[in-house]
């Protein structure tokens, strides 16, 4: 079994100081399902009181109507960015009705076998909240809706424009010097895309935390788990079965050719997708034997956001601007990294270790070397994503790159030091110790693997006597939190201000309907 060999010098050029950092935005997206106090799915519609999932900016639903999903705005700290995610959770705590919970697990609690019990998130009448939820049926036909109730956490992260423009500045290539601002960021943004996709088996074994499942999760899949515990399944070592083949997979896309090694690479495969039949969904039907709509379009991706992917380029859509429309005119404005697993132990979700780490990580990816994501090395990666998955904390665990074989542990502790200096510099930027903390925390994890989140929730799952009960116990305690948070008057009345605007906006979107939904329909088709 080789060393990983680690190179002396430090990912971080001399003459990069903390000021270049100064500037640096990130905003959390958290999923939980809302769940009955008997532990089942809720059926309940969205809380009325909370606004419109359709044009709440803070406060929407994802696939499912009792799949919740909140979102931070850009925050200056990691500190503001957690403060705002817990004072969300707590106004939403107190609206839920009829003893309903915030389940704070990545994966589902009690489903139902029948999956139809499983409803489609409502965005009324308006053409748009009607394609909404159209979009969620076709996904459901496609993928099956039990696929619609996993949760995760995604992070977006942006650098200032001074450290791009200081990057380009010292570039020998002269092509790059010559480059647009705008197109030389998009550049250096898909550099640390293609290494966090190398390195995701690192994020799944530090903060993985779905090694296990209920059993109503998999009624109807084929799967290679074994018997935790009443009612729950799991594999003995393993991370992340959110992140592998129980999780949101689609077969289809595995053709697509989409590749990160640049831009208009990226969005041209995505264009190709979204307009190219796909035999098995044209089989599926278009409409049901009524006339109803059963999905968007037979193609490989209904719409862009169908596409799957650990880590995506963003930029914020203008008006009428599809994300690959706004990529395209303004380039990447930030990175959504999206391999992160919900930590149940958290309130929230996530913590600042968890933050401070996937932080330090995406400043080692953005000055760390990338060359080019071709075949061979991306099967290797999926290997490794696979294999993390399944048995990260095992014993013999590998990792497989283009230069030779690793136990995941040298692995992990190579990439964790020469992370270092970049917790450094950005404990330097925001006078803390979090970044250096946290990646102390995630050194005990490679050094001790019973200490990793993995590990912990299948000893609580044994503990409690199942994944509902630890599921329960964990959402109680949470509960609890969110009640005991204070919220100033100016929050409060700020959400109430935003729930009820939102419901005028849906109502506003209602009336403006120029054409019936089959003729916005056919835009798509």
């Amino acid at each position: 079994m080789s060393q990983p060999t680690t190179p002396s010098q430090s990912v971080i050029p001399a003459w990069v100081d903390s000021s270049l950092l100064q500037g640096m935005l990130r905003g959390i997206e958290r999923e939980s399902l809302r769940m009955q106090s008997n532990g089942f799915l809720s059926q309940e519609l969205h809380p009325k009181a909370l606004g419109s999932a359709l044009t709440h900016p803070k406060i929407t639903t994802d696939y499912s109507e009792a799949l919740m999903e909140f979102i931070t705005s850009p925050q200056p700290t990691i500190g503001d960015a957690l403060h705002e995610l817990t004072d969300i959770h707590a106004v939403v705590h107190r609206h839920l009705e009829n003893g309903e919970k915030l389940w704070p697990l990545s994966m589902p609690c009690m489903l139902d076998d029948n999956e139809e019990r499983i409803r489609l998130a409502q965005y009324g009448t308006s053409n748009i909240g009607r394609f909404k939820t159209l979009y969620r049926r076709g996904l459901g036909i496609r993928y099956g809706r039990r696929m619609q109730t996993i949760s995760g956490v995604h992070y977006n992260l942006s650098f200032p424009d001074s450290l791009f423009s200081a990057l380009q500045a010292h570039e020998t290539d002269e092509k790059l010097k010559a480059l647009s601002l705008q197109d030389y960021r998009s550049h250096r943004y898909f550099g640390l895309i293609r290494n966090f996709i190398r390195l995701t088996p690192l994020v799944m074994f530090l903060v993985g935390a779905s090694p296990s499942v209920c059993r109503c999760f998999l009624t109807g899949h084929e799967h290679h788990l074994l018997p935790l515990i009443k009612g729950s399944y799991y594999l003995p070592y393993a991370t992340a079965l959110r992140m592998g083949r129980l999780g949101y997979q689609n077969s289809a896309q595995k053709s697509l050719g989409i590749h990160y090694n640049n831009l208009t690479g990226y969005l041209d495969g995505l264009q190709k997708a979204v307009h190219s039949p796909y035999p098995p969904f044209s089989r599926l039907g278009l409409n049901d034997a009524s006339g109803e709509p059963l999905q968007i379009n037979d193609h490989v991706l209904q719409i862009e956001n169908e596409y799957y992917s650990l880590v995506r380029p963003k930029q914020v859509p203008q008006a009428g601007e599809t994300p690959s429309q706004a990529l395209k005119n303004r380039g990447v404005g930030y990175v959504e990294l999206r391999a992160v697993d919900v930590n149940p132990y958290s309130a929230i979700g996530v913590n600042e270790t968890t933050a401070g780490f996937l932080e330090a990580l995406a400043l080692y990816c953005l000055l760390s070397d990338s060359p080019e994501l071709l075949c061979p090395e991306q099967d290797l990666i999926e290997k490794n994503q696979t294999e993390v998955v399944n048995r990260g904390r095992a014993p013999n665990a590998t990792i497989t790159d283009l230069n030779g074989s690793y136990h995941i542990e040298d692995w992990a502790r190579q990439h964790i030091s020469k992370m270092q200096d970049c917790a450094r510099l950005l404990d330097q930027t925001y006078a803390t110790d979090l970044y250096s903390s946290a990646l102390a925390v995630m050194q005990e994890r490679i050094d001790e693997v019973d200490e990793t989140l993995s590990a912990h929730v299948i000893d609580d799952t044994l503990k409690h006597g199942g994944t509902w009960s630890f599921g329960s116990h964990m959402a109680q305690l949470h509960a609890e939190t969110y009640e005991k948070h204070e919220i100033s008057a100016e929050t409060l009345q700020y959400f109430e201000q935003l729930a009820v605007q939102s419901l005028q906006q849906q109502e506003q979107l209602e009336q403006d309907n120029q054409i019936s939904f089959d003729q916005y329909l056919e835009q798509y088709r």
